[in-house]
Formats: C-alpha cells, structure tokens, sequence
C-alpha cells in the first residue's frame, strides 16, 4: 500500500536515511501548467529548523524532476521525481537495530516483516512525506487553475510551554484545521467512496495523526438536529447554496459546493529526548538513550503535508467525476 489514488495515484518510495526519498504522480491530464520556483516553494514549507521545536535534520529537499514535465507543462505521462537525502547521522541510531522505542513502529514492522531498517525509523519516518508534498504542490497548481484553493493552519501552540517541554525533553500535539475552497458540487463516489472517508484515509495516513473530523465533526454528538441543519437558499446568481456550513462541505459522501473544512489532530511527538524504559527484540528491558534530532512539536511542518493529501484526493474526485458525466 504504499500507492494512493484511483486516477491521479502516487507511489512513494524510500527510507529515512537511503540515498533519496521519491515518487511517481500518474494521471496528471496533459497541459496543466506547473512553476518549478513555486513548487520548490511549497516543498521548502515543510523543511526543518526554518522554526522553533522543530528537527536539526536540515535537508536542502531540492526537488529534482525526471520526467513528465516539460517547459513548465505536465505531458500525461507519469512525473518522476526524487529528493535526495544528504544529512544523515545513521550512527545516531546503532542501538534502535536490537530493541524498541516505546510508540513507535519499531515493534510493529518487525513482527510484521521480520526485518527493519532501524535508522531513522526507515519507512515509517515522516520523512517520507517530503514526497507527498512534491506530488501535493503539482496538484495544488492544478486546483489553484480551476479556482479551487486548499488552506491548513495550525492550533496555536503555546511559545512558553514549548521551550518548558523542549527543556524537559517533552513534545506537544496539536491541531491542523485545513479548508479547501472553491470545490465544484459533485465530488465524491458513494457508498464506500465517500469524499469524507477518502479524506479521513489520506489524513490518518500522515505520521502522528491520532484523530480527524470534518463539519462540527464530534461537536454534533452533542448538538440538536434542529440547530445543525444546512438550510438552502437561492443565491443572487441563481445558484443553491445553504445558509450554514454544519456539514462541512460534504452531504451523503458528495461535495455540496460549499468549503470543504476539516481538522486534523496529531499526536506530541513520541521520541522524547531523555531516558526511555524499553525492551529488547528479546523483551529484555533495555534503557533507550535521546539520539538523533527529532521534532518537538510536528504541527509548522505538518501544514503542507495536509494541504498535499487534501489536494491529492479533491483532484483525484475532480477526474473521477469527468468520468461519470457528459
């Protein structure tokens, strides 16, 4: 499963500390135009150390495309691309090779596979959304052409609570609220296609991402039907729109025209950098020393990677739905 999509995919490739992190965008249509500068932009969003808590793991992340793109157009055929990784301290994670760090993947890729590559948890870092993000800021180009914008903005995070946690080796969580405007009616394939679901299942893919909701989401569980219901009403311009937005843009799994909003909860940071009780792949108990640079707090960085898997998918439910209509 490391491919998602149905006519615009993505197949994501690499580990942590491999020689390139890296994917194929398939189903781009032809003529779509796409500036490199602004791409590299929207990827440099997501790079470390540009604020405070987040990794001294400072990667140029300069995108280098192979293929499917040319004079600044998308050609329909599958964009290549990779992004090289250059600083690696492998050494920083020797003794990860024989025991497990407590929530993360370590224990639960071993058992699955019966090998790992232990450094910089592998696959399972979030490093490896750096590829999301470049196939991400195409899409973004692409809606951005049709009118359709996507737009994340984090929880404010507490400045003075962050530096308490980063002194006392702490991370902190958060939320991501994200809002896609300008989304045509229509998009969406129920009954197990539902836009929603689509969008829960590209969020809960993101490392750390605990929780998602979209509309009130869980404050409905305790609302009245009669104070959430989305009214229509005739617009000026002859169009049906409704007076709220309690549904967040989604009704029966298809978009409704109005902004698409939904919030994203991720999950403080499991690597903390002091002493951590642990077992062995023996399940003796080990005592797992802070290495590496890691995160504090993921929520600056993770803005990008929820506007790049919001883009993916409504682009996706944009060609699937040319397909059900003349």
């Amino acid at each position: 499963m490391n491919t998602m999509g149905k006519i615009l995919t993505l197949t994501t490739f690499g580990e942590s500390h491999g020689l390139a992190m890296g994917g194929v965008l398939d189903g781009m249509p032809a003529g779509v135009n796409v500036d490199i500068d602004k791409l590299q932009c929207f990827v440099d969003r997501r790079r470390a150390g540009l604020v405070a808590g987040t990794s001294a793991r400072h990667e140029r992340d300069r995108v280098e495309l192979l293929s499917g793109i040319w004079q600044g157009k998308t050609l329909g055929t599958p964009i290549g691309f990779i992004i090289r990784n250059a600083n690696v301290h492998s050494d920083d994670y020797d003794e990860l090779a024989q025991c497990f760090r407590p929530n993360h993947a370590d224990f639960t890729w071993q058992a699955k596979y019966g090998i790992r590559d232990h450094r910089g948890g592998g696959r399972a870092s979030a490093r490896e959304t750096v590829a999301r993000v470049v196939a991400g800021g195409i899409a973004v180009q692409a809606l951005n052409g049709m009118g359709i914008t996507v737009e994340a903005k984090a929880s404010p995070v507490d400045e003075a609570l962050l530096q308490q946690a980063m002194a006392q080796g702490d991370t902190l969580g958060g939320v991501v609220e994200c809002v896609v405007r300008g989304v045509p009616l229509g998009l969406g394939e129920p009954v197990f296609g539902k836009l929603h679901a689509q969008l829960a299942a590209a969020m809960m893919s993101i490392p750390s991402v605990h929780g998602f909701e979209y509309g009130d989401g869980f404050q409905l569980a305790s609302r009245r039907g009669s104070e959430v219901m989305d009214l229509f009403v005739r617009r000026d311009d002859g169009s049906i729109g409704t007076v709220t937005n309690h549904s967040g843009g989604i009704q029966g799994g298809i978009s409704n025209g109005e902004d698409i909003t939904m919030r994203i909860v991720f999950k403080p940071v499991p690597t903390l950098m002091r002493d951590m009780p642990s077992v062995d792949i023996d399940g003796n108990p080990v005592t797992i020393k802070p290495r590496g640079r890691h995160d504090a707090c993921v929520l600056p960085r993770a803005l990008p990677i929820v506007e790049s898997m919001a883009a993916l998918v409504i682009l996706d439910n944009y060609l699937i739905h040319k397909t059900n209509v003349f």
